[in-house]
C-alpha cells in the first residue's frame, strides 16, 4: 500500500487510509531519515485512532505510553493502548531488553516503532514495516508492506 502526502493539511486524511489498514496487526516499524516526519505522522495516527493525550515525540523518554479513550467507531479490534518508542539514542541492544521490550511486543497494545533498525531482529515476523520518504517537492510518500 502506499500513500502520498503533498503537504502538512493531509496528514489526517494519510492517517485515516493508514487506520484503515491496521487490521489486526499490532507491531509497526516506521523507517525514514531524519526529519521525514516519522514521528508527525504517527502523532496524527494516534489522534484518528482517538488517543486525547499530548502526543509527543518519545525521543529522550525512550517509549510513550497513550491510552485511546475514543476509537473510531468505524475501527474493530483496536486496543485501549498505544506505545511509541523511539530507539534513536539507543546505543546496544542490551538497554532495550533491560528495558523490557518483549513484554511490550507480547501485548495486545499498538506498538509504533521509530528507528527500528537496532531491534529488527526482535520484531515479530508479522510487524509491518513503514517507510516514510521525503521526496524532492517536500511531500511524503509512506510505502506500507
Amino acid at each position: 500500500m502506499e500513500i502520498h502526502i503533498s503537504d502538512i493539511g493531509q496528514i489526517r486524511n494519510a492517517a485515516h487510509q493508514f487506520i484503515e489498514y491496521l487490521g489486526d496487526k499490532r507491531v509497526f516499524a516506521f523507517h525514514g531519515g531524519m526529519g521525514a516526519g516519522k514521528t508527525t505522522f504517527i502523532k496524527a495516527v494516534c489522534e484518528e485512532l482517538g488517543v486525547e493525550d499530548v502526543i509527543t515525540s518519545p525521543t529522550f523518554a525512550i517509549v510513550n505510553e497513550y491510552a485511546i479513550t475514543n476509537p473510531p467507531s468505524t475501527c474493530t479490534h483496536i486496543p485501549s493502548t498505544i506505545y511509541h518508542f523511539d530507539f534513536y539514542r539507543i546505543h546496544k541492544l542490551e538497554e532495550v531488553y533491560d528495558m523490557g521490550f518483549e513484554d511490550y511486543l507480547s501485548g495486545d497494545a499498538f506498538c509504533f516503532i521509530e528507528w527500528p533498525e537496532l531491534v529488527e531482529d526482535m520484531l515479530p515476523t508479522d510487524a509491518v514495516n513503514i517507510s516514510i520518504d521525503e521526496n524532492a517537492d517536500g511531500s511524503r510518500t509512506i510505502i506500507i508492506e
